[in-house]
């Protein structure tokens, strides 16, 4: 679904972290391992409850695009719209707020210490944090979910114009 990307001269390779609707992949120990000095929490499957409930809630959504199928009803359809979208927007907050903790609760007896720095990955996009750029983006499970978003969006404006001009013709 996501995946954030850490370059730096000592690992001119880069390192990175893929996030999975259940899982995370990567180099997360060596990440883990770096992080340690800045006193970050080690990060870790078992802490993220929302690798169980995700893929139930995807599954569960899936269904429920099959029951709207088959009702055929345009309100059923905004409806299941509405929550697709919601997901999406409760899903990047959530992730936000797991950047915010990892990057902000920090081992006040860790061996590098910069005093107000934060290590928070950016959400979206680049940040320089001390030697390392880190790129925080969609992978391909992401950019599909995005591009079934503006599907979706785009079907409902066309539907609901057309709507009017049939009502107001």
């Amino acid at each position: 679904m996501w995946r954030i990307d850490l370059r730096a001269p000592q690992y001119p390779g880069g390192l990175s972290m893929q996030i999975w609707i259940n899982n995370l992949k990567g180099d997360v120990p060596i990440i883990n391992g770096l992080n340690h000095y800045i006193g970050m929490k080690n990060i870790n499957q078992k802490d993220f409850p929302e690798f169980i409930f995700l893929p139930v809630t995807m599954l569960s959504f899936m269904g429920l695009g099959i029951v709207v199928l088959l009702l055929n009803r345009k309100a059923l359809y905004y409806a299941w719209m509405f929550v697709f979208m919601f997901i999406g927007f409760f899903s990047f907050y959530d992730f936000y707020k797991w950047e915010y903790n990892y990057g902000h609760n920090l081992d006040p007896h860790a061996p590098i210490q910069v005093p107000g720095m934060s290590y928070q990955p950016p959400i979206l996009g680049y940040k320089k944090l001390l030697n390392f750029e880190v790129l925080s983006q969609p992978d391909i499970a992401g950019w599909f979910y995005i591009l079934a978003g503006v599907t979706l969006l785009t079907m409902s404006i066309y539907e609901w114009r057309k709507s009017n001009e049939q009502a107001a013709g």
